[in-house]
């Protein structure tokens, strides 16, 4: 028997999202050798977005997390997690759900970001009898969300003197960094480190305090950490690995841990089969292929559409109707939430069901 395969397989409905739950540990106690002190992780739950994981990883010794989403936030607030940085721009309506969180959930600290001086000055009006601690937000070649190194200091220098936030740190996201020859990808990170330390310098300077600093990814947070034990490193994917970066990251061996398991429903000529994995169960967002079939390296991807997914073979009298067929996505993040529940896997057998709570952008708050 393979791994990846369920003895119990003929109970479960298809196309399912299977989570190797002792695989998934191994990812955490392997993400905590590769820094210096489990002190440094601030994993990101965008990954899994699941309450089981999230109390994992904190029976694991990890307590502060990242997030996206305030749904995502108050999973963790419901999991009791010490410290969540909400790593995107808290604004409009999202300002009072965030109040609304830290008052729902009182055993959590709750921190933000900023990248302007206009959502500095919303969230300080909305937190002037509380106080949110936030991160200056840089961009370090993203080009997505942060503010420029060149007006990073100004906005310092602006939103300190605000009485609703206190600046504690500085963020940065360097998503954009993912070369597969480690001394680039080494290269790249510090030069990123070194606009973040000489923002740090400067703000040090003129603030006379020291600043928290949280910085990577997956594919960079080893670098970062091992290099600078005073850093706080956010690695989201490597919970549960996935075909794109086990292809793009060789260096790393953590272990596939999410899998879609799907069926052949129908043999469409001597060539082409129909599977029921359509874009709804797995991301879409990259062209084909978007699963990568395990014990079956034969299978091309030639077609998806909602719920089908058309794939040429050498010979379809080798497959039947309802034969079951095991993948790794090739980005396991936005295929998580596709998923209402994933399947938990003990011992080769489905054993229990686990929401994907954070799914929705609501939870209650």
């Amino acid at each position: 028997m393979n791994w990846f395969d369920i003895k119990n397989i003929k109970e479960i409905d298809t196309p399912a999202l299977l989570i190797y739950k002792d695989r998934a540990k191994q990812n955490i106690e392997k993400a905590i050798s590769l820094v210096h002190s489990v002190e440094q992780l601030r994993p990101h739950v965008k990954t899994h977005k699941l309450l089981e994981i999230s109390t994992m990883m904190m029976e694991l010794g990890i307590h502060k997390f990242k997030c996206a989403t305030i749904a995502e936030a108050e999973m963790l607030g419901m999991a009791k997690a010490k410290d969540v940085l909400i790593a995107y721009p808290v604004l409009g309506p999202k300002i009072k759900r965030l109040l609304a969180l830290i008052t729902k959930y009182p055993e959590t600290k709750f921190s933000g970001l900023i990248d302007n001086i206009d959502t500095a000055k919303d969230l300080s009006d909305c937190f002037s009898e509380h106080k949110i601690e936030v991160y200056i937000d840089l961009n370090v070649g993203m080009n997505r969300t942060g503010v420029s190194v060149e007006n990073a200091f100004d906005l310092y220098k602006k939103a300190s003197n605000l009485s609703g936030i206190h600046i504690i740190g500085i963020h940065a996201y360097d998503g954009h960094i993912h070369d597969t020859d480690v001394l680039q990808r080494k290269h790249k990170t510090e030069k990123v480190f070194q606009l973040i330390a000489l923002l740090q310098l400067e703000i040090e300077k003129f603030a006379e305090k020291k600043l928290k600093i949280v910085v990577g990814g997956s594919p960079t947070f080893s670098m970062y950490a091992l290099t600078h034990e005073d850093v706080e490193v956010s690695p989201g994917t490597f919970i549960f690995w996935d075909a794109g970066y086990k292809e793009t990251m060789p260096d790393f061996d953590f272990l596939w841990a999410g899998i879609i398991v799907t069926r052949v429903i129908s043999i469409i000529n001597e060539t082409h089969l129909c599977l029921d994995l359509g874009h709804k169960a797995i991301a879409a967002e990259n062209p084909l292929p978007r699963i990568k079939f395990l014990s079956n390296e034969e299978i091309i991807s030639i077609g998806q559409s909602e719920e089908h997914l058309v794939v040429q073979v050498e010979n379809t009298s080798k497959y039947a109707v309802g034969e079951v067929w095991y993948g790794v996505p090739i980005h396991i993040c936005p295929t998580v939430a596709l998923h209402k529940e994933v399947q938990i896997v003990e011992d080769n057998m489905v054993v229990d069901a686990w929401k994907v709570i954070a799914r929705d952008r609501k939870i209650t708050v």
